[in-house]
């Protein structure tokens, strides 16, 4: 009979061992936001307000939203629009919050051969590496900015499927891979303009444009919806939407900075 106090402590003990593991949640966000260095900021301040610990699932945005899908995380960070309004609406996440946002650009050599510093619109800049055959160094990972990518050369009335001459390259990587490529091969390259300010190894690569409001580049919480997983932890997700939103988090994304420039614009609404 002595068994069943020791039975009962060691059940208590694992419900409460489990109950302390339980104290974080998994968060989906892009290579693009990861590679700011914003999120070195952010995480310790969450830890320090909220008191659990948010673990990142580094992904692009297409990964991202089929984790969310899959009920692998317990809420998504990310940036394509179109695919996150189909996300809620399949009832995949409850609601999309916007955050904060930046903007993409066009990189390429000093020299820009294509001479896409000159062009009138980012349509117009696409065309001209692609008449130029300018080597271009594509993401290729149906990440947010992949999308934003290729919707761009199709509103230049170009396919990348058809693209011949080897000047067109997937990476299949995240930002950083891809940038490190372009650098290498001393190509052009689509980028958010975050990941290009934190990122050392710039060659003789240069934003040459920027500007056009199609490059407008917002970023969007998404929990992940509790009724179809009932496992994600919605409580924490709920707290970490509450903290991004709020005051502090805001005046942390206005004032992260590299080299005096602004990496993100803040603009949650309550």
């Amino acid at each position: 009979m002595r068994i069943i106090p020791f039975v009962s402590t060691f059940s208590a003990l694992m419900l409460i061992a489990s109950m302390s593991l339980a104290k974080d949640m998994k968060l989906a966000v892009t290579t693009s936001f990861h590679n700011s260095g914003l999120s070195d900021v952010l995480l310790p301040e969450i830890k320090k307000d909220l008191g659990f610990d948010v673990h990142l699932l580094v992904v692009g945005t297409g990964q991202a939203l089929k984790l969310g899908r899959a009920g692998d995380v317990d809420a998504i960070l990310v940036h394509s629009k179109k695919a996150e309004e189909k996300f809620v609406r399949e009832g995949f996440g409850t609601h999309r919050r916007e955050i904060m946002y930046n903007d993409f650009v066009l990189i390429g050599p000093v020299a820009d051969k294509a001479k896409i510093a000159e062009q009138f619109s980012a349509v117009d800049a696409f065309k001209a590496i692609q008449q130029q055959q300018a080597i271009f160094v594509s993401r290729g990972d149906d990440s947010g900015t992949h999308r934003k990518e290729m919707a761009l050369w199709s509103a230049a009335l170009l396919d990348t499927e058809k693209f011949k001459g080897g000047w067109y390259r997937a990476s299949g990587s995240g930002m950083g891979a891809t940038l490190n490529t372009a650098t290498a091969m001393n190509g052009y390259v689509f980028a958010d303009r975050a990941s290009w300010l934190n990122f050392k190894n710039k060659g003789d690569l240069k934003i040459l444009y920027f500007g056009d409001p199609v490059l407008f580049n917002q970023y969007a919480y998404l929990p992940v919806n509790s009724i179809i997983h009932p496992h994600v932890k919605k409580d924490l997700a709920t707290q970490l939407e509450t903290w991004l939103v709020s005051e502090k988090a805001q005046n942390l994304i206005a004032n992260y900075r590299l080299s005096g420039q602004l990496l993100f614009v803040p603009n949650a609404k309550n």
